[in-house]
C-alpha cells in the first residue's frame, strides 16, 4: 500500500495509517464493482491523509487509547470527507480530483450523489460500532451538520461580489475546519481524555484547518493545474470567492466587476486577467498573512499540550501546512 511519502519520518503512525486505509477499503462494499473499484481509487489517490494522523496524534494524550477504535473512527472521518469532496465535485461540475477523473465525471451526477450518500451511511456504521459513547456520536453528527451548513453558505454565496471576509471564514470554518476540529477531538476523547482537553483540542484542529483551506486558496492561484491536480481558478468561474479574490476586491471591486459579472461565461483570457489583478493588488499576500494568523493560533494551542513525543509530531505536521504543495 502507497501511502504519502510525508509519514515516511513518523513509522509508527504510517502503520496506524496503513491500517486505517485498510479499514476504509474493508467497508466500501458495491453491487456495481465499477463504482466500488472507483471510490477505492479516490482512497489510494495520493492523499496526505491528514485527518486520519490528527484523530491517531491526539488519541496519544488519553488513558487509554484502542488503536483498533481510533483507527476506526479515523477512518470514518476520512470517508466523510471523501463525501464531502464527491459532492463537491457534482456542485462544481469539476472533471478532475488530484489528477484523476472524478465519479461524477466518468458515471454521471446522479451515480456521484449517490455515492457520495453512501460514504456518509458508511461513515456512520464505522461511528456506531466502535464510538465509546452516544454522546460522541452526538457530536460528530453535529459537526457533520456544520460541514453541510458550510456547503449551503458556500452555494449561497455563489458570485456575490460583495462576499466579506467574515462570510467566508464563516464558511470555511464549517466546510473545512469542521474535519480538522472533529478528527482532534474524536481522537482524544476515544482515546481516554476528558471532554476538557479534548474540546480544547477541537480548537486546535479548528485553527489548523482554517490555515489550511486558507492556504489551499493560495495554492490556487500559484499553482498549475497538473501540479495541484484540478483545473486552476475554476472556483472563481464556478462562483466561489476565496480569501485572495475577497482582500482584492476590498481593495478595487471596480477592477473586477467587468470580468467577475460574465459568471459561468468567463472567459480563459478573463480568468488571466482576474489572477493578475488579484496578485497586483496583494490579495495573494494578505491571504498569507491571515493563513499564518491562524496557524499561530494553532501552534499556541498546542504548546500547552502535555509534553509527550506526539505532541512534536503534532507541532511538526502543523508548522508543514504553511509550505505544503499538493
Amino acid at each position: 500500500m502507497k501511502i504519502h511519502p510525508l509519514w515516511e519520518a513518523y513509522p509508527e503512525l504510517k502503520s496506524e495509517l496503513e491500517a486505517t486505509v485498510n479499514l476504509m477499503e474493508n467497508n466500501i462494499t458495491i453491487r456495481n464493482k465499477d463504482i466500488e473499484k472507483t471510490i477505492i481509487e479516490l482512497i489510494h489517490s495520493g492523499g496526505k491523509l491528514l485527518r486520519p494522523a490528527y484523530t491517531i496524534l491526539f488519541s496519544k494524550f488519553g488513558s487509554k487509547p484502542d488503536s483498533e477504535k481510533i483507527q476506526a473512527v479515523a477512518a470514518a472521518l476520512e470517508i466523510l470527507h471523501m463525501a464531502t469532496l464527491i459532492h463537491d465535485d457534482v456542485v462544481d461540475d469539476s472533471p478532475l480530483r488530484r489528477g484523476t477523473p472524478t465519479i461524477q465525471a466518468k458515471y454521471r451526477k446522479d451515480v456521484a450523489v449517490y455515492a457520495g450518500d453512501y460514504l456518509f451511511t458508511v461513515c456512520f456504521k464505522l461511528l456506531s460500532k466502535y464510538s465509546s459513547s452516544i454522546e460522541s456520536i452526538q457530536i460528530d453528527t453535529r459537526g457533520m451538520e456544520r460541514i453541510l451548513m458550510g456547503e449551503l453558505d458556500q452555494m449561497h454565496l455563489r458570485y456575490n461580489q460583495k462576499i466579506t471576509m467574515r462570510q467566508y471564514l464563516t464558511q470555511i470554518s464549517g466546510k473545512t475546519a469542521q474535519l480538522f476540529a472533529l478528527s482532534c477531538f474524536s481522537g482524544a476523547l476515544e482515546g481516554g481524555s476528558t471532554e476538557k482537553f479534548a474540546r480544547s483540542c477541537y480548537y486546535i484542529g479548528s485553527h489548523i484547518g482554517m490555515a489550511f483551506q486558507i492556504m489551499d486558496d493560495i495554492l490556487d492561484y500559484s499553482q498549475s493545474a497538473e501540479i495541484f491536480g484540478k483545473p486552476v481558478l475554476e472556483d472563481v468561474r464556478q462562483g466561489v470567492y476565496s480569501a485572495p479574490l475577497i482582500f482584492a476586491l476590498r481593495k478595487n471591486p471596480k477592477a473586477f466587476a467587468p470580468y467577475l459579472s460574465k459568471k459561468a461565461d468567463m472567459t480563459n483570457e478573463d480568468i488571466q486577467t482576474v489572477h493578475q489583478l488579484v496578485v497586483t493588488l496583494g490579495g495573494v499576500s494578505q491571504a498569507q498573512e491571515l493563513a499564518e494568523k491562524y496557524t499561530r493560533k494553532a501552534l499556541k494551542g498546542i504548546d500547552k499540550l502535555p509534553d509527550i513525543p506526539e505532541k512534536e509530531q503534532i507541532s511538526e505536521i502543523t508548522k508543514s501546512l504553511l509550505g505544503r504543495h499538493l
